[in-house]
């Protein structure tokens, strides 16, 4: 695992976990509950947090390779590599964030890590999305590793890590 990517904004707790209002854990706690019958804790979003930090620099590392290719020095929300499979989170995380409004918490959360390329107001407001989208695969990747598991464990965040860094 990377770790915390450089220039990240996100605050820890003095336990070393994502330091957040309780209203924001409790909407992570509904949405891993509504996305896959899972219960998560504090530890939990620290996890969570690292995954979503390193998921998005892969992304925008891609992205930005992507808009070099192409010549421009901006990177663009059709830069950032979202497979079909991935697509289809993104919808289910809408439907879903619906009732549990987690997309604004989320786009504070997001790191924006350095990167020699600008990126543009469109792939900026898409960002939240994906990692909503992200954040349902990693939630039923658990559950397909081990359909009766309720709380993930570290061995559970170590394996679907290994699954994701396969693929993202």
């Amino acid at each position: 695992m990377l770790g915390p990517i450089a220039g990240n904004t996100r605050e820890l707790d003095s336990t070393g976990g994502v330091a957040m209002p309780v209203v924001a854990i409790d909407r992570f706690e509904r949405f891993f509950r509504a996305a896959a019958s899972l219960d998560v804790d504090k530890n939990d979003l620290k996890r969570y947090g690292d995954f979503v930090d390193e998921k998005v620099y892969d992304l925008l590392l891609i992205a930005q390779a992507k808009a070099k290719a192409n010549g421009r020095d901006v990177i663009a929300a059709h830069d950032i590599p979202v497979t079909k499979g991935l697509q289809e989170r993104v919808h289910e995380f809408r439907k879903l964030d619906q009732e549990i409004e987690l997309r604004p918490i989320l786009d504070s959360l997001t790191a924006r890590p350095p990167l020699d390329l600008a990126l543009g107001d469109d792939a900026e407001r898409r960002l939240p999305d994906i990692v909503g989208g992200l954040s349902v695969a990693l939630a039923r990747t658990f559950k397909i590793m081990d359909p009766e598991l309720k709380n993930p464990q570290t061995a559970h965040w170590e394996g679907a890590l290994r699954i994701f860094n396969l693929l993202v």
